[in-house]
């Protein structure tokens, strides 16, 4: 792994990651770099670890009982998990999208606006501009832009999605978590969450769970396979779909296991 990695502002780094609830093991000493500003892709079976990965980055795993982990998990080069860690400044700083859209029960509005106006305390026409900003941020803003006090939940299942998505973005994230993001989308919400990846990247580190290849491949600059908890290969996406170097890997996206 290059030591300048460690120095780019939105690199994440696991070295020699492990993670458990209670006595189950869920990552096995994992050595994994996502490197800033591109699209990283989580691929493998069910069960296989990803999600657990994703959310270790943030620290979301805490909550579950029994959670505990080895190893470090590094943020432009800190430990996310060292004692002094503000683990509600590392989530504004490192958001997430889930696999269900779960926009609050408020309107469009004060959904991107929650952010900003409880960790910042934006008010007034800065915090119309916060809004605004996010909104456009995730191809959104055209859509809504007449219906900012309706309720979020009168929006469309893939405008939900995109909604979250400028919840997260609000909070002017380093790097966005999304866990199967499309599953739950038809063909044209999961194109307009693809489209939104691509403009994303310039500026951020994405990291996608996901269990369509084709979606690996079409929106991934790099591509991880995970099995059982163990890291198996991770290589640019083209060489790992069309030279992988791990029999399992070949096994895996040829579709003999998983």
């Amino acid at each position: 792994m290059s030591t300048d990695l460690y120095t780019l502002p939105g690199a994440v780094i696991l070295e020699r990651f492990s993670a458990w609830f209670g006595a189950a093991p869920a990552l096995h000493n994992v050595d994994f770099a996502v490197r800033p500003r591109s699209v990283t892709a989580l691929i493998g079976p069910s069960g296989s670890g990803k999600s657990t990965l994703l959310r270790a980055i943030n620290r979301l795993n805490d909550e579950l009982p029994g959670a505990r982990q080895s190893g470090r998990l590094l943020l432009d080069g800190d430990n996310v998990y060292e004692p002094t860690v503000d683990v509600s400044e590392l989530r504004q700083r490192v958001g997430m999208v889930f696999q269900r859209s779960n926009p609050f029960p408020r309107s469009v509005f004060d959904n991107v606006a929650y952010g900003p106006r409880l960790n910042v305390g934006l008010t007034g026409r800065a915090l119309d501009d916060a809004v605004e900003h996010a909104l456009r941020r995730a191809a959104l803003w055209d859509e809504v832009k007449d219906r900012l006090h309706e309720s979020a939940w009168s929006l469309s299942g893939g405008q939900q999605q995109r909604l979250c998505s400028a919840r997260a973005l609000a909070n002017r994230p380093t790097v966005l978590l999304l866990d199967e993001p499309t599953s739950a989308l038809d063909p044209q919400g999961t194109q307009r969450i693809e489209e939104l990846l691509y403009d994303l990247q310039q500026d951020l580190t994405i990291i996608i769970v996901t269990h369509n290849l084709h979606q690996a491949a079409r929106v991934s600059r790099r591509t991880a396979l995970l099995i059982d908890g163990v890291l198996v290969e991770d290589a640019a996406t083209d060489r790992l779909f069309t030279r992988p170097s791990d029999s399992r890997t070949e096994a895996f996206i040829t579709g003999r296991f998983g």
